[in-house]
């Protein structure tokens, strides 16, 4: 679990394909300061498994799936990405609820300036995730955890202060770039609740009450 507060810029040293996914290798220097193999972290919003580290480096396996769900596989060397360790127990909840499970990708479509460094993020999204989305509701794009300022059909916006803009890969993109969307996951559990309301729920009764463990 995550909270969506980039805790460093990263870098791609190299992408490999295997015969199924790829290996990724991260260089970077503070996320690796208490590593340990089968750690969680997440880049650029991508939760993986850290399967070798060095001193300045870790290489996590990224799969078939999340190649082709998530903008990984677009990687080239060089490349920033945002890294975040995983949530500890006793850490700040400063962003939101994020598993690192990425929804599907959406297409950056620029940042207007607002002036003094804050910036206007525009971001159109697929259909599939445009319902589970909320004025003023969070989502993780690129493992940044935002809020939605404003829905326009099929894109919306956020505010990027400073802090933000400087510390994550939103500076490096570009118009037509894919970004990793990951929706807030209690708006998918309401809509399955509300959907299984929809059927004929079995009564309530003691047996049904015995059955269910009470």
């Amino acid at each position: 679990m995550f909270t969506g507060i980039i805790e460093e810029l990263g870098s791609v040293e190299r992408l490999d394909s295997l015969p199924t996914g790829a290996r990724l290798r991260i260089r970077c220097r503070q996320v690796i300061s208490d590593i340990q193999k089968g750690a969680s972290i997440a880049v650029s919003g991508v939760c993986l498994t850290v399967a070798g580290f060095d001193a300045g480096s870790f290489s996590a396996d990224v799969s078939p799936e999340t190649l082709q769900r998530s903008s990984l596989g677009d990687l080239r060397t060089g490349a920033p990405v945002n890294l975040e360790r995983a949530l500890t127990p006793s850490g700040r909840l400063g962003g939101h609820l994020v598993q690192g499970h990425i929804d599907g990708t959406g297409e950056f479509l620029g940042l207007e300036p607002l002036g003094d460094d804050n910036w206007w993020l525009k971001v159109r999204i697929p259909g599939e995730i445009e319902r589970y989305v909320v004025v003023k509701g969070s989502i993780a794009i690129d493992g940044i955890s935002l809020t939605v300022a404003s829905l326009d059909q099929d894109s919306l916006t956020a505010a990027i202060v400073p802090l933000t803009y400087r510390g994550t890969t939103l500076g490096s993109r570009r118009p037509g770039d894919r970004v990793n969307l990951e929706c807030d996951i209690l708006a998918k559990y309401v809509e399955k609740l509300l959907a299984a309301r929809e059927g004929t729920p079995p009564a309530l009764t003691m047996d049904r009450l015995r059955d269910l463990g009470f």
